[in-house]
């Protein structure tokens, strides 16, 4: 479309897909990139994203977000960055909506038990980790089937580059992301889209805000702590200056709101600078560019580094949250053990295309046990294992 900035994606001009498709008037009139988010959005993986953990066990409580309310959100931010700048929204919405799909059950929980349960050193009889990226693509290219002729969605190289590589280039990717990138090499050392970059950002300032609220929701932030941020305290003091009469419990989504503008304007100003400052023409020229493009200004850069540092050190390791981390730490290796050593436990569909041997062996399991949702695993622990005593906060 014309109003694009020549260095946003083109789909007319896409690298294509690994397998070629049947063009019939069935497809109407949507582009490849469209196609994609479609995809997407119609696949299963994406469906469980509403069960799935984003800070607050997905379980507990109907008021917080979970991965798929999450992964909308930054869709959002995403597209308004994407349009405001003249990139291709398409391809950002699709980027924002699959950035997640990789995680398994309870979030980085989960993560760390599926990491440890495949022993990361293939040298010393290990399987090689897990990486909830490198399983983004494994799932979009490998484990979803919804079509006769090929495993995965079949989606475009730039969408499946652009999860490969959304927080910049990978010198050494896990052996999920290798699998992908022999399959379908996906340049991985290069930089890569803007509209990946928008994508990866997105999501920072989308979680950055979004917790905030959840944990003033949950009780484990208050108000007088937030305001030791230098950020949270400037956004506050803007909204109490325009909002003088209202009681603060009313604010709080006003504060978020306030912050996200805050950092999305930013952020649009110091990519359009960084752009004229570097010269690229062209998408090539973006992703040969030696730099990320699309980023915070200095000070912002270091306003939101900040704001990190408080969330992990008051909402993401407070005691509460890392006790139902725990638990569920607990749940997916007891799950992991379980199945690896009495296969009739695996559900026929996952048993009968499991190999016989490790490493493929041990990764099918837990391509099985990533799949499922919080409440999925908990049922399926209770059923196979025993009773839990979960903690407050599942």
């Amino acid at each position: 479309m014309s109003y694009r900035a020549p260095w946003a994606s083109d789909p007319a001009r896409s690298k294509g897909r690994l397998h070629e498709e049947q063009n019939g008037s069935v497809r109407g009139p949507r582009d490849a990139f469209q196609r994609d988010r479609d995809r997407i959005i119609h696949s299963i993986s994406f469906r469980r994203l509403r069960h799935k953990t984003q800070v607050f066990m997905a379980p507990d409580g109907d008021h917080f977000r979970v991965r798929l309310t999450h992964s909308l959100e930054v869709a959002q931010i995403g597209r308004t960055i994407a349009r405001t700048l003249a990139l291709n929204e398409d391809l950002t919405e699709a980027l924002c909506l699959a950035h997640d799909i990789g995680h398994p059950p309870f979030g980085h929980a989960g993560e760390d038990a599926l990491k440890a349960a495949l022993m990361p050193s293939v040298e010393d009889g290990g399987q090689g980790g897990f990486d909830h990226n490198g399983h983004t693509l494994r799932t979009l290219m490998t484990i979803e089937r919804p079509y006769p002729l090929w495993n995965g969605l079949n989606l475009t190289w730039e969408t499946l580059e652009g999860l490969a590589k959304h927080n910049g280039p990978v010198q050494h990717p896990g052996w999920a992301l290798a699998a992908a990138d022999a399959e379908y090499p996906l340049a991985l050392t290069s930089f890569s889209s803007l509209e990946a970059q928008v994508a990866a950002i997105a999501d920072d300032i989308a979680y950055d805000n979004h917790d905030i609220d959840d944990g003033l929701r949950a009780g484990l932030l208050t108000l007088d702590q937030m305001l030791a941020v230098p950020l949270v305290a400037r956004g506050w003091d803007d909204v109490r200056r325009r909002f003088p009469d209202i009681a603060p419990k009313r604010l709080v989504g006003e504060l978020v709101r306030t912050q996200i503008g805050t950092m999305v304007n930013d952020l649009i100003a110091e990519t359009r600078r960084r752009i004229a400052a570097s010269g690229v023409t062209s998408v090539d020229d973006v992703r040969d560019a030696g730099q990320c493009l699309v980023g915070f200004s200095p000070e912002m850069r270091e306003a939101e580094r900040d704001l990190k540092r408080f969330m992990y050190a008051n909402l993401y390791h407070h005691p509460r949250q890392l006790a139902a981390a725990d638990a569920a730490h607990g749940i997916v290796s007891g799950l992991f053990a379980v199945y690896r050593d009495d296969p009739a436990t695996i559900p026929e569909e996952w048993r009968e295309r499991l190999p016989t041997e490790d490493p493929d062996r041990s990764r099918h399991i837990a391509d099985f046990i990533a799949g499922m949702t919080d409440r999925y695993a908990v049922s399926r622990y209770r059923d196979l294992v025993g009773p839990i005593d979960l903690p407050e906060g599942f």
